[in-house]
């Protein structure tokens, strides 16, 4: 499984995007610091998941997402399709 995923930082209201194979080792490595530009941000806070069959699917999803360079679409998916309940198992 692969997954696109959603950080934010509440006092900010920053995002980051991304794509992963393995969700729980890419977010305890936003959560130690690991990637530079989350590290900056303060975005360590997962709010929206989505899971895909293969990684090239989740890649061609987190760059439309990306494509769309609109906090409130951005705001919208996360309120309106969260799948979240899937990885707060997390």
């Amino acid at each position: 499984m692969a997954w696109v995923y959603i950080l934010a930082n509440s006092l900010t209201k920053r995002y980051y995007i991304g794509s992963t194979i393995d969700l729980k080792r890419r977010l305890n490595q936003h959560i130690a610091g690991n990637t530079r530009t989350t590290r900056v941000l303060g975005t360590k806070k997962l709010v929206y998941t989505e899971e895909y069959k293969t990684e090239n699917e989740a890649r061609l999803r987190e760059k439309q997402i990306k494509s769309y360079k609109s906090k409130i679409y951005i705001e919208k998916l996360i309120r309106v399709g969260s799948s979240i309940g899937r990885a707060a198992a997390f």
